[in-house]
């Protein structure tokens, strides 16, 4: 299971990289779950990151407009991201999601055909009336993505657990896996809840809050000793 840590900035991503963390996921808090952070930033952090350390990027919690999600996407993979991560939040349904992700994979393929695409949906979509997540791995395969992820949309303290439980993150996970696909999961995730991710066979786990100061995904920072403690504790599973 990789481990996902998210700066905001190029000095949290040292402490990401110092921490041990196998990608480096640039994103904006302030503009929401997945929010997007700007072209300089993807680039100052892939120039920074080591060459086999990967860098992800998130486009935003982006609406239903294929064509600014796809030139988002090509932004961020210009920039310099190795992963391009879209937040499916206002697709209503699986062809508004499919519409989107198709034309994403195309626009970045374009650029580079290495990059590894992520359809992301939220678990807590029934707040947001976003697709329902069960759906995000049909919509990654047929769309040619390559990674279905989860998280959750509102930031309220409540994580992933709070919204799909064991047996519905493990039928997520295998339904991925049954596409030849991989799985990623997020949501406030704590650091007790690793080892039942780890247990479901997932590949990528997304964190935050729990890699800052205090534990706080808004007013704390990412901090290389709480990374490396998470990749510790992966390991060591």
């Amino acid at each position: 299971m990789l481990l996902l840590i998210s700066p905001i900035n190029s000095e949290e991503a040292r402490e990401a990289i110092e921490g041990g963390a196998d990608i480096i996921d640039v994103k904006n808090p302030k503009e929401g779950s997945l929010g997007a952070n700007f072209p300089w930033v993807i680039k100052n952090i892939r120039e920074i990151t080591p060459k086999g350390m990967h860098v992800s990027a998130t486009l935003g919690d982006v609406p239903y407009k294929p064509g600014t999600v796809s030139l988002a996407a090509v932004g961020a993979v210009v920039s310099g991201a190795d992963y391009i991560k879209v937040g499916l939040y206002g697709t209503k349904n699986y062809d508004e999601a499919l519409e989107v992700m198709e034309n994403v994979v195309k626009s970045v393929k374009e650029f580079d055909d290495n990059a590894l695409i992520v359809a992301s949906g939220y678990a807590d979509a029934h707040r947001v009336g976003a697709i329902d997540p069960m759906e995000i791995p049909q919509v990654a395969a047929e769309s040619g993505a390559d990674i279905a992820m989860v998280d959750t949309a509102l930031k309220d303290g409540k994580t992933l657990f709070d919204f799909m439980d064991k047996d519905k993150l493990n039928e997520f996970n295998k339904i991925i896996h049954n596409y030849g696909l991989k799985s990623a999961l997020a949501g406030s995730i704590k650091k007790d809840q690793l080892r039942l991710l780890y247990d479901i066979g997932c590949d990528v786990v997304g964190i935050r809050g729990a890699a800052c100061t205090g534990g706080d995904r808004n007013k704390g920072t990412i901090n290389h000793t709480a990374v490396m403690e998470l990749k510790n504790m992966i390991e060591n599973f």
